[in-house]
């Protein structure tokens, strides 16, 4: 039980994070330039690689997909904690998959994004880790 408790807590933060991401995307200014001559000329610079989009457009679309991988993380696996549990804890696919990708979190959140987002990201890989290792030593 408390393998589940430790897993479930590190889906619904990662949950919260993506769900918090999208709201501040979608309804607040928090992820525009401060300086607005840069958010002028992103609005208004088309891409390399296509002139379809713009460097803005861009921005905007990945925190989206951002925010929607959280939300997908958290939904899955908190799915898989909750209804499906047997799956998981037999699966070293899946139960490694969440692992992997929570590290790749931890370390594109040192690398790229602020102090925030990586305690939360570290928070989650640790307890899913916590989670994991109750589970099989105890088996």
């Amino acid at each position: 039980m408390i393998s589940r408790v430790l897993l479930c807590t590190s889906a619904a933060i990662m949950l919260f994070l993506g769900s918090v991401h999208l709201a501040y995307t979608a309804f607040t200014h928090k992820f525009n330039p401060t300086d607005g001559r840069l958010e002028t000329a992103m609005k208004g610079t088309a891409m390399r690689i296509s002139d379809q989009t713009t460097v803005w457009n861009a921005w905007i679309g990945f925190h989206f997909s951002h925010s929607l991988s959280l939300i997908l993380f958290g939904l899955v696996y908190g799915y898989l904690i909750t209804c499906r549990w047997e799956v998981l804890q037999r699966s070293y696919f899946l139960s490694g998959l969440g692992l992997l990708a929570l590290m790749a979190y931890v370390v594109l959140s040192r690398m790229f994004w602020f102090r925030t987002p990586f305690l939360g990201v570290l928070a989650a890989t640790l307890l899913y880790m916590a989670g994991f290792v109750w589970l099989y030593a105890r088996n």
